[in-house]
């Protein structure tokens, strides 16, 4: 999966550089991207995604991936990120 955050589905958009005489040439704008290891604490495992930095503050802000996976909508998760939220939510309902 190239250049697009596998929790959030934040991707590559496109626009215009635009000169001081007014050209238009097509340019591409990036997301900012890390190779990040996320610690589960419900599974008591570390997992390794490549996330964009907006979507790290989400994590921490959220209070850590569980909680982030369990609020996430499925169609911008990545496979991996998917079957990590199946068994983050098998694990919490042992629990409870």
């Amino acid at each position: 999966m190239a250049r697009r955050c596998e929790l959030s589905g934040k991707g590559v958009m496109t626009g215009n550089n635009v000169s001081h005489a007014n050209n238009r040439t097509r340019r591409r704008f990036l997301p900012n991207l890390n190779n990040v290891t996320l610690t589960s604490e419900s599974l008591g495992r570390s997992f390794s995604f490549k996330i964009a930095a907006s979507t790290l503050r989400t994590v921490d802000h959220r209070g850590g991936l569980d909680a982030y996976l369990l609020k996430a909508n499925d169609a911008g998760l990545s496979s991996a990120a998917l079957k990590v939220k199946k068994e983050v939510v098998k694990a919490v309902a042992a629990e409870a």
